[in-house]
């Protein structure tokens, strides 16, 4: 396609595409998202037979998600900087690409060091992907009916979170735990034939921000690196790493605010309804983190639940998030998103407070309701916030405003391992106090949403 035509369908894609092409985009960005979000927690489960098999400890098997994490993060806003020049929809298939020849090659991983090798590998190919799904998702729908596209993705991340464990003990109890990587493959292939319905690929005349991409994914790994030895190795390294982070951080900041379209997207957060919005999501992610994260150790250590029970137990979490993100999606396109996010945010505070407080016996249906109320809460929270975030970027800033989004999630959600982990070593695990905790992170995230409107519109309630 010539650069004019490119240019035209860029410029047609304010009103999304055309039906049916638009419905083929969308079953094509959902598989290629529910495979990538599935390959970060899929292994889970595999974890005790991994380390059986290969012969290494039950401490040293978990960095077969952490070092998947790790990459990630580091990467997913470099390689936003470089979608905007090889366009969107070319680096989202070359990520789909490496992914698949990557989780190919874990089948034939018979030492531990070639796993982590392929399990960072397969990291990089989600980054890419990941790193400009949610722009392309602003070229796919309507901008009336954007709201709506990022509740059904928000729909497809928390279904393939939640289906990743059941899947992977399925397939580690009934065949060979390799098939737990490799199981992605077919699916990889179905995601890549169907990615032509995609937008085409504009690139944008942008010189190489390598140095800002390189020290990018630095400061994250000494910040996120640093959070993890702080949490499982040694304390005081762990500080010293983190603070090298945010000195490495800051620096990074002053160099990027002199350039016109920074990797670490300082322009961005500068605008008051963006960085207000970003930190609102990591805020919210630490407290949804640190819910489902320390719920276990009480249902089963305080209240002495069987672990299959307490499975059981936080499914109805997931499963009304699946009910409410899409429907918020749908009304934020109706109504402002502001409005549904505090009053999101005000039910998940109640919720928690309801978790907390609940006496040691709350029976089964005690522990449901208040699970599934809080769920509303984070529900109508999640997708009117992305929105904000995407849809008030720049459009030729979206793939740096989704970055930002997938940045602020991941490094929500380990930030809520650290805070957990601390608890527990504190022993305060199996108490209430992680959840006075993720009440007030929600507090926090009530309080960025609020001043983002009070900043952004102080006469009215627009946003």
């Amino acid at each position: 396609m010539s650069s004019v035509a490119r240019a035209r369908e860029a410029a047609a894609s304010e009103d999304g595409l055309p039906l049916p092409r638009r419905i083929w985009a969308i079953v094509a960005i959902s598989l290629g998202t529910s495979l990538l979000v599935i390959d970060g927690a899929i292994p889970t489960v595999a974890l005790p037979t991994i380390a059986r098999d290969l012969g290494v400890s039950s401490a040293l098997v978990t960095n077969v998600i952490t070092v998947y994490q790790l990459v990630l993060v580091m990467l997913l806003l470099p390689f936003s900087s470089l979608g905007d020049r090889l366009g969107h929809r070319t680096l989202y298939q070359y990520g789909q690409g490496v992914f698949m020849v990557a989780s190919g090659l874990c089948y034939f991983a018979d030492n531990f060091v070639l796993l982590l090798v392929l399990r960072g590998a397969q990291a990089v190919g989600a980054a890419m992907a990941l790193s400009v799904s949610a722009a392309m998702l602003r070229q796919i729908y309507p901008s009336t009916k954007l709201g709506t596209g990022l509740g059904v993705n928000s729909v497809i991340v928390a279904s393939s979170a939640a289906l990743a464990p059941t899947l992977g003990g399925y397939i580690v109890g009934h065949t060979d735990w390799h098939l737990v990587f490799v199981v992605a493959v077919p699916f990889a292939i179905v995601s890549l034939i169907i990615g032509r319905a995609l937008p085409e690929p504009v690139r944008l005349n942008r010189r190489s921000e390598l140095v800002s991409g390189v020290w990018s994914a630095l400061s994250m790994l000494l910040l996120v690196g640093g959070l993890q030895l702080g949490t499982h190795g040694s304390v005081v390294v762990g500080i010293a790493v983190i603070a090298a982070g945010i000195v490495s951080t800051a620096m990074l900041v002053r160099r990027e605010r002199q350039r016109a379209t920074p990797v670490l997207p300082v322009d961005l957060l500068a605008r008051p309804v963006i960085g207000l919005s970003a930190l609102a999501a990591m805020a919210c992610f630490v407290s949804s983190g640190a819910l489902m994260l320390s719920l276990p150790f009480r249902l089963e250590t305080g209240m002495g639940y069987d672990p299959q029970v307490v499975g059981t137990l936080l499914l109805p979490f997931p499963l009304t998030m699946l009910v409410v993100s899409p429907v918020a999606g749908w009304v934020s396109d109706r109504v402002a998103p502001t409005k549904l996010g505090v009053a999101g945010m005000a039910i998940a505070i109640i919720g928690l407070l309801l978790l907390a407080t609940m006496g040691d016996e709350p029976g089964i249906f005690g522990i449901c309701w208040r699970l599934s109320f809080t769920a509303v809460g984070f529900g109508l929270f999640f997708s009117p916030n992305s929105r904000l975030m995407i849809g008030r970027a720049p459009r030729e800033r979206a793939a740096a405003a989704g970055g930002l989004l997938s940045t602020s999630r991941l490094f929500g959600q380990t930030l809520a391992a650290v805070l957990v982990g601390i608890l527990l070593q504190a022993g305060f695990g199996q108490s209430p106090v992680p959840l006075y905790a993720a009440c007030a992170l929600a507090v926090v995230a009530a309080i960025c949403s609020l001043a983002r409107y009070r900043t952004v519109f102080p006469s009215r309630a627009a946003t």
